[in-house]
């Protein structure tokens, strides 16, 4: 907004165009990142990150393999917790500050996942099930023993699996957020420097 006085002391109010612009153009940033719901993205990491949690539950009560003694399912959780709360947040805040920090922690969480990933793969193959074979007749204490290990295995092995594909999903919905909101920085990045000369 521009105020000019006149040679006969009439006052004239007229409106910055680069104002107007910067206004139009935050108001489009809004409704692209509206478009490529990061509200939805963010919710469905924040269940992700509940489910994996959730679901490592029944590893503290198995053999502790390198997925439980590293914490994995436990930090790749609350990152995906984290960035999902975040993107539900820049839906509501939005601005260039704020997408950049959701596409950060996205970025960061799309790292974690896949470093998860590699951690799920290695101890799957690292921890196959235990087989228990049974020659039939009376069943002694090693027999019921070995069952139980069998069971056990199995129990951890059907787990890790569970979040190995919780994991895979966690990968491919980090990535494409990540892409969708390094797209609109690039569309919008230009005008984050004329925000600071001028008031929201």
């Amino acid at each position: 907004m521009a105020v000019s006085v006149s040679n006969d002391l009439s006052v004239s109010i007229t409106t910055d165009v680069n104002a107007d612009k910067l206004a139009d153009k935050r108001q489009a940033l809004r409704e692209s990142i509206r478009k490529g719901e990061p509200k939805a993205f963010g919710v469905s990491q924040v269940m992700l990150g509940l489910l994996v949690m959730s679901f490592s539950l029944p590893l503290l009560f198995t053999e502790f393999t390198e997925v439980v003694s590293f914490g994995v399912p436990w930090w790749s959780s609350l990152t995906f917790i984290t960035a999902g709360v975040i993107a539900i947040v820049l839906e509501k805040r939005t601005s260039m500050k704020s997408l950049c920090v959701c596409m950060g922690m996205t970025l960061v969480a799309a790292l974690v996942s896949f470093l998860a990933f590699i951690f799920y793969m290695i101890d799957l193959h690292n921890n196959p099930e235990t087989a228990c074979n049974e020659d039939g007749g009376h069943r002694s204490y090693l027999e019921s023993s070995c069952e139980d290990q069998h069971f056990a295995t199995m129990m951890s092995y059907g787990v890790k699996s569970s979040l190995l594909f919780f994991t895979m999903i966690q990968v491919v919905i980090s990535s494409s957020l990540s892409y969708i909101l390094f797209k609109e920085r690039r569309n919008y990045g230009q005008y984050a420097s004329l925000g600071q000369s001028f008031p929201s």
